[in-house]
């Protein structure tokens, strides 16, 4: 066969070749020969061709397991000191990053209600007639649940209010309120009440009064002086809706605040109660507000909801 080219002839493969098994060295020392490319405009190069290390599989589980340690101690550092956590702060409440406390940088308040539970010995519940001898004020027209406190006026005109007893010359009040649309003979309101229960030379601050049935507008009026001189104001804002109510009282003024935004000041030196005050919260009964052209039958139920209360000391300008 002149001209054919030649053709190599393959010999028969080596025992290893067939059994799959690698060669006695490689087994004896763990290592794999190296791998030689030949052609190439640099020549032939060698590349080493790495063994399966039992070492390096340790380094590797090693990592895997240290990763993961550290990854369990950040989440259990989280969950301990995270707000509400054992070691962290209290939980951020609802609603708190709209309070007149947390956006005028009023610090830490020297008392909280959440109502998160049965209500403590600060706490004093009405119990005999209502405004102006207007129905009956009763405990049981109070209640909580979920964190938060009801109060609840009937078509006879019981209802209920409460006293916060932790009063103070000066300071800062808030709560965070909501009322359905009621009957219009239910008003709605937080107060400061004089300790000395001197009513009306010892003033009277109505710093949330809501008014009007539909809940769409609220009115503040500061009582002051022995003849019950007022002064008065009102915000446009559906108070169906939670909303922030603060007031801010010091030696120079009056202010009064929704969702941390100002919307009523007074700094008539008249207008300064002579004494401490505390906060109250109370549904009371205007019977005299009644339309009478309303077609409904009586007195319709109507309520109260407040989620939580704070107050603030006053330590100077």
């Amino acid at each position: 066969m002149n001209g054919d080219p030649t053709v190599p002839i393959r010999s028969e493969p080596s025992r290893n070749e067939q059994t799959g098994t690698l060669p006695a060295y490689v087994q004896e020392t763990g290592t794999l020969p190296a791998y030689t490319e030949s052609g190439g405009e640099h020549g032939d190069s060698t590349v080493p061709i790495p063994a399966n290390d039992p070492v390096n599989r340790r380094r590797t589980v090693v990592l895997v397991a240290i990763v993961l340690v550290v990854a369990l101690v950040a989440a259990l550092v989280y969950v301990l000191v995270r707000p509400g956590g054992p070691l962290g702060g209290p939980a951020p409440l609802e609603g708190e990053d709209t309070s007149a406390g947390e956006l005028l940088n009023w610090g830490e308040p020297a008392h909280v209600e959440l109502f998160d539970g049965p209500l403590g010995d600060q706490w004093q519940l009405y119990d005999g007639e209502g405004h102006v001898g207007n129905g009956i004020r009763t405990p049981d027209a109070i209640t909580t649940e979920d964190g938060i406190l009801r109060i609840t006026g009937d078509s006879e005109g019981t209802t209920g209010g409460m006293a916060w007893d932790v009063g103070q010359m000066y300071g800062r009040w808030e709560g965070r309120v909501r009322a359905p649309v009621s009957d219009e003979t239910y008003n709605a309101l937080l107060l400061l009440w004089p300790d000395a229960e001197n009513w009306p030379e010892g003033g009277e601050y109505d710093f949330m009064e809501m008014t009007d049935p539909s809940r769409q507008r609220t009115k503040i009026f500061l009582h002051y002086t022995e003849d019950d001189l007022k002064k008065e104001g009102e915000v446009a804002i559906d108070g169906t809706e939670w909303h922030n109510w603060a007031f801010e009282w010091t030696p120079d003024s009056l202010i009064a605040y929704v969702d941390g935004k100002e919307w009523f000041r007074s700094e008539d030196p008249e207008v300064q109660a002579p004494g401490p005050m505390h906060l109250a919260i109370q549904l009371d009964w205007f019977p005299d507000q009644e339309d009478p052209f309303d077609t409904e039958d009586g007195v319709q139920e109507s309520s109260m909801e407040v989620d939580w209360v704070k107050q603030y000391s006053y330590d100077g300008p």
